[in-house]
């Protein structure tokens, strides 16, 4: 399984015919995509209102990861390897990555903070 992050998506809607979007959309006919639950709620809250509709749609036929008691756990650990690494991430970003550690998952993103993540040995990152 693949956890799409934000950055991708947005990339993806942005640019339709981008290398991103083809992709994403490769991917998910594939069905390979998880949904970590911040993803899902961030991609709701900035979706156009006139696209909101058939976007649900699209989201609601994909899995969703919900973070659990043990989710919430391994992060106070990877939050002070991090800090003693010198990295400060986002509480969003780190839950997609525990949600893709859990589910033995890859992360897609653009955002630099995952190749990091990686190095630290919190995800393990596609493409």
């Amino acid at each position: 399984m693949i956890f799409v992050d934000t950055s991708v998506w947005v990339a993806a809607q942005r640019h339709p015919s981008s290398q991103e979007a083809e992709r994403l959309r490769s991917l998910l006919d594939a069905d390979v995509v998880e949904v970590a639950l911040p993803v899902r709620l961030e991609l709701l809250a900035g979706v156009a209102r006139k696209s909101r509709r058939s976007f649900q749609r699209l989201l609601s036929a994909l899995p969703v990861s919900y973070p659990t008691d043990g989710t919430w756990e391994r992060l106070g650990g990877w939050v002070i390897k991090a800090a003693d690494a010198g990295h400060r991430f986002t509480v969003t970003d780190l839950i997609i990555a525990a949600l893709a550690y859990e589910r033995t998952a890859h992360v897609w993103s653009l955002d630099s903070d995952f190749e990091h993540m990686e190095k630290l040995g919190f995800v393990q990152l596609y493409g």
